[in-house]
């Protein structure tokens, strides 16, 4: 291989150093002390590998080789370096390390690239601190303005805004963060899987063609309040029980709809939640994914039939849609490269559908995006007992390394930007 697995280790394990939960996993919010520490750490083995490093308005960090042609677009390799509260060491780094990884084995082997490349690390992409999940890819892709930067807050009412102005960063210079389609050839970010289905299957990476589209929506079941002991059965209007009927056949709905469907209940709030109070107010969500749009409208269709069959004995329901969006159909050509890639390396692999959201789903907006999935020992994630073995790891690396290697060379066509 031409990667270096112990260089690969060594920056994943320096970088778990900077967590605000030494022993309870990866706690790294943006704009933090562990941020300022991570990013320094970052800066300086960028520039090692001889690349010209900055930092847009936001705080994303950028490590650019030129290319032959510096008037042409970039290919960019990376990921996120923020992560949840108590996480792992894995979730956005993997993707960061890629980045650093391939630009040092160019700097090894003296590649000159006819395309320039850059490698990425982006700012809140897990929205842990203000709420605002893939922060860095919208702003990038021009969806942040500066007004929404002075609007949201961290748990102790400090604005994003503020926040990167005490780090040197400037909120009101967020549209310099925006990249043209012209400046941006390709965008590959490799991540960790989250799930089981590489490990259970001994593969050793997933080539992503579909972010899933997904639907959220946020049901409220109204009943009358009444005293435990004084109400007779028969006269009561319990949302709870109504919400209890909804709930236990909403499952179903997913697994009759198949295609991948499926459907979270996640959040349950029963109102005034006394031991001696018939409730009067349930408040739960829905969440649909699935990687056919059809299969998302089919079940939310089905979903929104059977709360509204809840309405009688007078119990209502209200239904508030929370987010809608379209599933990410990624680059073919990109997906068909990585897959050349692997098979030219003699991996196993598979095309999967990502059921979770990344910043590469974002990318798709600019320019040609691939995604590439290592193994999650036992699929856990956002968790400290995440681990992907390393050797696993520098596989995906691999497979990145070769593809960035093919797209960033003079091709007969130059126009594929």
């Amino acid at each position: 291989m031409q990667t270096n697995l112990e260089r690969i280790k060594q920056h994943l394990e320096n970088l778990d150093e900077f967590t605000a939960t030494p022993g309870q996993g990866t706690t790294r919010l943006t704009y933090s002390k562990e941020d300022h520490e991570a990013r320094n750490y970052l800066k300086q083995e960028m520039t090692k590998v001889g690349l010209t490093v900055s930092e847009d308005a936001i705080g994303n960090i950028y490590g650019r080789l030129e290319g032959e042609n510096p008037d042409l677009p970039a290919v960019i390799v990376g990921s996120h370096f923020d992560s949840v509260p108590n996480g792992g060491a894995f979730d956005g780094p993997a993707g960061v390390i890629t980045g650093l990884e391939v630009a040092s084995v160019f700097h090894e082997q003296q590649i000159k690239p006819h395309f320039p490349l850059e490698i990425i690390a982006m700012v809140e992409e897990e929205g842990s601190r203000f709420g605002a999940g893939l922060l860095a890819s919208r702003a990038i892709t021009g969806k942040v303005t500066k007004e929404m930067l002075h609007e949201m807050k961290d748990i102790a009412g400090v604005t994003a805004a503020e926040a990167m102005a005490s780090v040197g960063f400037d909120a009101n210079q967020v549209h310099t963060a925006i990249r043209t389609k012209e400046s941006v050839k390709a965008f590959i970010e490799l991540h960790i899987e989250q799930g089981p289905v590489l490990e259970n299957a001994n593969e050793d990476v997933a080539l992503v063609d579909t972010v899933v589209g997904l639907t959220q929506i946020k049901v409220t079941v109204k009943g009358q309040a009444g005293h435990a002991g004084t109400t007779p059965m028969l006269d009561r209007k319990d949302a709870l029980v109504s919400a209890v009927e909804i709930l236990g056949q909403l499952p179903e709905l997913a697994i009759q709809e198949g295609g991948g469907t499926v459907l979270t209940i996640g959040k349950l709030n029963v109102y005034p939640n006394g031991a001696n109070v018939i409730p009067d107010k349930v408040v739960f969500t829905v969440d649909i994914r699935a990687k056919n749009e059809i299969h998302v409208q089919n079940t939310l269709a089905k979903t929104k039939k059977i709360i509204q069959a809840a309405e009688k004995n007078g119990i209502t329901c209200e239904i508030e849609n929370m987010i809608y969006q379209q599933p990410t159909h990624l680059s073919k050509e990109i997906h068909q490269a990585l897959t050349e890639s692997a098979d030219q390396l003699g991996f196993k692999y598979r095309t999967m559908v990502s059921g979770a959201g990344h910043d590469a789903m974002i990318f798709a907006s600019l320019t040609e995006v691939g995604l590439i999935f290592v193994p999650s020992h036992n699929g856990i994630s956002h968790a400290p007992e995440e681990w992907t073995d390393y050797d696993k790891l520098q596989k995906g690396i691999e497979v990145v390394l070769e593809t960035v290697k093919k797209w960033t060379e003079e091709s007969a066509n130059e126009s594929n930007n």
